[in-house]
């Protein structure tokens, strides 16, 4: 049994996060000591833990994190289900590394473009704007 310092520590999650995550029913609820009162987590409840910040840094949300504490609760009757919650998010994160493509496209484009002028590169500066102008409309769709 470990404090909720070292708990956190070994999750990578803050304590008011532990105590969140145990009042929202994502974890818990937490023994306590006897004697202080104290929270006191067990091994079980730190691999928990680490499994809930993996998917908080993906930008899982709450109620798909009850989900899959739910399915994983259940193991092999809930696999079906732990995989498209899985698989969606893993789409929405492709989705996001896309937009990001096209910023990163963007920033190089018009890097481009201002390295052209400081060396008076005409011939340089119009590639650099015509790949810039051709980014507009999906630089703006990926602003929405």
């Amino acid at each position: 049994m470990v404090t909720i310092q070292v708990a956190a520590r070994r999750s990578g999650l803050s304590e008011p996060t532990l105590r969140y995550y145990e009042e929202v029913g994502l974890i818990g609820p937490v023994p306590r000591d006897p004697s202080s009162g104290h929270r006191r987590y067990g091994e079980d409840d730190v691999d928990t833990l680490q499994a809930l910040a993996c998917l908080r840094a993906m930008g899982v949300g709450i109620d798909d994190m009850r989900t899959y504490q739910v399915n994983r609760a259940e193991g092999a009757a809930k696999a079906g289900e732990q995989r498209d919650l899985l698989t969606r998010h893993a789409r929405r994160i492709e989705a996001e590394i896309e937009v990001l493509r096209v910023h990163l496209r963007y920033l190089d484009a018009k890097a481009a473009l201002w390295d052209a002028r400081a060396n008076g590169d005409p011939d340089a500066e119009a590639e650099a704007r015509r790949r810039v102008d051709e980014m507009l409309p999906a630089l703006a769709g990926s602003l929405r």
